[in-house]
């Protein structure tokens, strides 16, 4: 098993990342640039969270092996990893030496996982701090060149880089000028990740003391049946706001694209430019647009004013951000309905005297086997109506317990002797007895629940709302790129932070111990004290702080004062924007149930009627065949006058033909309404779009 466990994590980390991504990617819509970004961020991310326990194990083996050979070489004292061996005089032992350092199962070989730790650090701070900003800004920007938007994406990352410099910058004035120390390539490159990791450290126990309290109350409301469709109705008000003021944007900037193509004709020289801008438009705004334009216009310089180059980019620009955050709250708005059904749904259900679970609209594909055999209605009507609730209640005691020993260790994990840590003691229990598996799962969900605190922080904020990971192949390529690049920030500082916790640190703990691999490749701290000894101790102690101010919704009760409509049991304007989300909840439920009787109707009508309309339909329109056959050859012979259909006629004929030979009744819908002639699909395009406006993919950065 020597290095098998390294391999087969690495692979399935591997389609996990895959997995994750096409869940919330579009693998055919976006860019093959912007997907291998993101995939390779998670991929690295998710690799230092599960491969990090192996390297605890190992580096736990190590320190076993190289005790008991200090040990063993000094016969005048007894070895506490042997059995209680007697050593007489002469230094030979009267029974055998048992070590009890076993070999874990999944035990990497020495020389591996430094190189392996290497490749995924730099990597993900290539990524973080160059490629994912870039291709971030690249992406939103509105330049029509590929070094347009090079120059675009450079000037607004300067914020960034200029942040990262001007810590490394301080860093490194420090160094030069002490007395003790001396810059090398090492001392650099530890400066170099001692600056992103401070930057990180910063940002880290400002979502977790956030995390830490807001995720097991969420669970605890989940429970809460009435209080969550409460919410859920603010929820459904705050957002149709939002929903139509996107709207609203969008229809603006559609009106001022389609004044700009209006004004600027075919053969004018940036009607290349506009054609990028409405392959950006959702497709019924191109066909408006396109239609009752005459392509054969020449534009007049002395009579029009035309926009310049530099305001196509700053429109471009517009309608990117326009469609993406109206894409954003449909998704959003959708999502957010199905919630409000389920739990009008459960609220229902919860007095019925069958035990039998009803849904309002039920799902029109087929049950499959384990709906109808494991999932049956009865057994979800005790999960939705009586087990889940207890069920996330315990789920929210378990947490908020894990919640409190996360915040007592990041108190007092600097103390060695007496050890405080609670997560340092469960390791040292477990090292004793050499139990590797219960070390690796110790490790590996003590770093899951604190990823999970910190990157579930980022979605459930307000003010990070903009980047929203929706399900469904529905998150745009910006907020992909934003995921990626705050995972690679957080999560080298996390794990270190982590490795503090449990004393495996010896820069913070003080300890002689062997490191682990992923310590000696961030360094040794001690080259700036004032960082090891100070920021890196004391700073996480501001989670108690934050903690108490999210316990007691400081932050909410904030932005309800400035302005911002925030959730508050206690406020009038809450009560209001429920009432209004409830009306919304049951407008949206009564247009679904009308859609939902009229397909049945139509299934309903088919199932009844449709073998014998088919067959006098194939019937009759093998008639009317021989009719138009033997019809256009009297036509041809005949004047050009009579030869002609007129538009009308044969719209009136098509109209008596589907009344004699279609008797369904059809609801209505203007959309299927059109005055073009039959010809019209093997002709030109209805909506009149020019034929440079369809997309290209000829290059990897193209169009981004």
């Amino acid at each position: 098993m020597s290095g098998a466990a390294l391999g087969i994590e690495i692979v399935v980390v591997f389609f996990l990342a895959l997995f994750l991504l096409h869940r919330y990617g579009d693998f055919k819509k976006q860019q093959r640039m912007v997907l291998f970004g993101t995939l390779l961020a998670w991929y690295l991310c998710f690799l230092i969270v599960f491969i990090l326990p192996l390297d605890v194990s190992t580096t736990i083996y190590r320190q076993c092996e190289h005790d008991h050979k200090e040990q063993t070489s000094v016969p005048a004292l007894v070895s506490p990893l042997s059995n209680h061996t007697i050593v007489n005089t002469t230094g030979a032992p009267t029974k055998s030496v048992q070590t009890l350092c076993h070999k874990p199962w999944s035990y990497i070989p020495d020389g591996i996982m430094p190189v392996f730790w290497r490749v995924v650090y730099w990597t993900s701070q290539c990524l973080t701090w160059l490629l994912l900003p870039f291709m971030q800004s690249y992406a939103r920007s509105g330049g029509f060149s590929i070094t347009g938007k090079i120059k675009t994406a450079l000037i607004e990352n300067a914020i960034y880089y200029g942040t990262y410099l001007l810590i490394f910058g301080s860093l490194l004035i420090y160094v030069a000028v002490h007395p003790e120390l001396h810059l090398s390539w090492y001392g650099l490159q530890t400066i170099g990740i001692t600056a992103a990791n401070t930057w990180g450290l910063f940002l880290l126990v400002l979502l977790l003391g956030y995390g830490l309290v807001e995720i097991p109350r969420s669970y605890w409301n989940a429970s809460r049946h009435g209080h969550l469709l409460i919410k859920t109705y603010f929820k459904a008000s705050k957002l149709m706001t939002e929903k139509a003021d996107a709207e609203e944007n969008l229809e603006d900037v559609m009106e001022e694209v389609r004044k700009v193509s209006e004004s600027i004709k075919y053969n004018h020289p940036l009607r290349k430019y506009i054609d990028t801008i409405l392959r950006k438009c959702p497709l019924d705004y191109q066909e408006k647009m396109g239609r009752n334009m005459d392509d054969y216009e020449d534009f007049d310089d002395k009579q029009n004013t035309y926009p310049t180059e530099k305001s196509l980019v700053k429109l471009h620009k517009q309608v990117i951000y326009a469609v993406q955050r109206h894409n954003r709250t449909r998704v959003q708005w959708q999502i957010l309905l199905q919630q409000a059904i389920h739990l009008e749904d459960v609220a229902k259900n919860e007095t019925s005297s069958t035990h039998q679970f009803v849904h309002s609209f039920p799902s029109s594909e087929p049950a499959g086997w384990f709906s109808r055999y494991i999932y049956t209605p009865t057994v979800e009507w005790y999960w939705e109506c009586f087990l889940k609730r207890w069920f996330y209640r315990l789920l929210a005691i378990v947490l908020t317990l894990f919640s409190v020993v996360v915040v007592w260790s990041e108190c007092t994990f600097f103390s060695t002797r007496p050890v405080l840590s609670l997560f340092a003691i469960f390791i040292q229990l477990a090292e004793r007895d050499y139990n590797y598996l219960y070390i690796e799962m110790a490790c590996f969900i003590t770093i899951f629940f604190l990823c999970t605190c910190v990157y579930s922080t980022v979605f459930r904020i307000r003010v990070f709302n903009y980047y929203y990971l929706a399900s469904h192949h529905q998150t745009d390529a910006y907020s992909l790129q934003f995921s990626g690049m705050l995972f690679c920030r957080l999560t080298p500082p996390l794990c270190l932070n982590f490795l503090g916790l449990i004393h495996m640190d010896s820069t913070i703990s003080h300890q002689e111990k062997l490191q682990t691999a992923y310590t000696s490749i961030m360094g040794s701290m001690r080259v700036l004290s004032f960082i090891a000894n100070g920021f890196y101790i004391y700073y996480p102690m501001l989670i108690v702080i934050l903690c108490i101010a999210t316990y007691f919704s400081l932050g909410t009760r904030c932005l309800n004062l400035l302005g911002f409509q925030q959730f508050m049991d206690d406020s009038e304007m809450t009560s209001d924007l429920i009432d209004e989300g409830k009306e919304l909840i049951r407008r949206e439920k009564r247009k679904k149930q009308r859609i939902e009787d009229g397909e049945n109707r139509r299934r309903e009508w088919k199932e009844r009627y449709g073998n014998p309309r088919e067959d006098y339909a194939a019937r009759n329109r093998s008639s009317h065949e021989m009719k138009e056959t033997s019809y256009s050859d009297t036509v041809s012979s005949s004047n050009s006058r009579q030869a002609k259909y007129s538009r009308s006629g044969s719209r009136a004929e098509r109209d008596r033909i589907e009344l004699l030979h279609d008797a369904e009744p059809l609801d209505f819908n203007a959309d299927a309404l059109t005055d073009d002639p039959p010809d019209a699909e093997s002709g030109r395009h209805s909506g009149g779009r020019y034929l440079s406006m369809s997309s290209s993919r000829s290059r990897i950065f193209d169009d981004v």
